[in-house]
């Protein structure tokens, strides 16, 4: 699965970097790299064209595809 991560780095905050969350809840996953590439253009593209969001206070960076790997656990005594 692949995920989107959200960057940003300011004076205020530091570095802070999280993988994006659906609005109806859960992580925003996607099957194949080329579709999470696809809806970081559509929903964030704007911040490439927006040097005031990429400068301070914000210090916002275009959110990247990372590889995401799921894994369960079974808590607790049998």
């Amino acid at each position: 699965m692949w995920g989107v991560l959200q960057r940003q780095k300011n004076r205020l905050d530091g570095k802070q970097e999280y993988l994006m969350l659906r609005r109806e809840g859960g992580f925003l996953l996607f099957d194949t790299r080329q579709q999470a590439r696809d809806e970081i253009n559509a929903r964030f593209g704007y911040i490439r064209d927006r040097p005031d969001l990429r400068k301070e206070p914000h210090g916002w960076k275009m959110p990247i595809p990372v590889r995401v790997k799921i894994t369960t656990a079974k808590g607790g005594k049998p």
